[in-house]
């Protein structure tokens, strides 16, 4: 069976997981499998992903090869598959633009990232001569330009694109039409967990509105230790990020809360927490006769194993739609799995569609 050839952005945590993914996967049966939401995507498993280029810009990744680049610092994530396939497909030089926060200097080397002064790689030549399909999006979120810049260049070599962070870039009218124009497929924006921050409180908030409760105030308090926390400690960096998680909440709970009475968003970096991350939710309402209620809870995720599992569905999806000559976002992948597509839906009805989706029932 053929590959589905991806190219990533970013080999951070996220893409660590991932790939230990895709090895881990690699020798398991359906009958005893765990941890991955769909085993087949019409004929694909989570092991005909192929990743046959990647572009950082931290010089103990650069020119490595991604088998040994995963497992360079500032990474952090549980190695849960130390067993990876050898490959001579090195990381390559990409342009720094917005990508490094200024104030990340100030910490530790194994924290945060050192600079490659490499010249960067012709990115569209790269993408092009790698027989890449897919370009995934994974990096640090602020990185506006950056971002931008990479959708721009999977434009240019007519590959599809996945963004899992939070510039909104499937999710501008913009953007969308350039890629249905070239018909192809994009899916974004900002990764959902498989269990995680975001998930959990939109199913609590439809749990209060289908069960006729009426949630009056909420917050979401989310701390960690990997680089993605210590990037958004600049908090000039976060305004994308903070609407993103935001509206995934706003969107299912039905009458839309005040501003003032709902706070979610990164809150601290800890550094010795690496790649957990641990929210604190709380929801305040009233029941019958406008008695008040609440809910408090604490949830703790390896943060990059949890979003993998859905970005490996997400590759899956995108190679249907090229397979199948679909152009444009795909909705019932964006919808279930990502913060911020165009379209909200509550999860279950995200859910049923996407597997039409996967089944050919729907187009998109």
């Amino acid at each position: 069976m053929n590959k589905i050839k991806v190219a990533i952005v970013g080999i951070g945590n996220c893409a660590s997981s991932l790939i230990q993914g895709i090895n881990y996967y690699a020798d398991k049966e359906e009958k005893n499998i765990k941890g991955v939401i769909h085993w087949k995507i019409g004929k694909y498993l989570p092991s005909d992903i192929e990743v046959v280029a990647a572009f950082d810009v931290d010089k103990r990744k650069v020119n490595k090869t991604i088998d040994e680049a995963i497992f360079a610092e500032p990474n952090c994530t549980t190695i849960f598959q130390k067993e990876i396939a050898k490959t001579d497909v090195k990381v390559s030089m990409g342009p720094v633009l917005d990508g490094v926060a200024p104030h990340m200097k100030n910490y530790d080397d194994k924290h945060s990232f050192l600079i490659c002064d490499e010249k960067p790689v012709d990115i569209s030549s790269v993408l092009k001569e790698s027989g890449a399909e897919i370009l995934i999006n994974y990096l640090p979120v602020g990185s506006e330009k950056a971002a931008k810049f990479y959708a721009k260049k999977a434009l240019e070599a007519e590959i599809a694109f996945i963004n899992c962070m939070p510039v909104f870039i499937v999710s501008d009218e913009t953007w969308s039409e350039k890629f249905k124009e070239k018909g192809i497929p994009i899916i974004g924006d900002d990764i959902k967990a498989q269990i995680g921050a975001t998930i959990t409180h939109r199913t609590l908030a439809n749990l209060f509105k289908e069960r006729g409760v009426k949630l009056d105030r909420t917050y979401q308090l989310n701390t960690g230790g990997n680089t993605d926390f210590l990037n958004m400690l600049n908090r000039d960096r976060l305004s994308s990020k903070k609407e993103s998680k935001t509206e995934a909440v706003q969107s299912v709970i039905g009458e839309r809360l005040a501003s003032e009475n709902i706070h979610i968003g990164p809150s601290d970096y800890v550094p010795w927490q690496k790649d957990n991350k641990v929210c604190f939710l709380r929801m305040e309402g009233r029941t019958f006769g406008d008695v008040p209620m609440n809910i408090e809870l604490r949830l703790s995720v390896e943060d990059s194993p949890n979003s993998a599992a859905c970005v490996i569905d997400a590759i899956r999806c995108c190679k249907l739609a090229i397979d199948r000559k679909i152009g444009g976002e795909l909705t019932a992948i964006s919808s279930y799995v990502m913060k911020h597509p165009t379209h909200q839906f509550t999860d279950e009805l995200a859910g049923q569609m996407l597997n039409d989706f996967i089944e050919g029932k729907i187009e998109r």
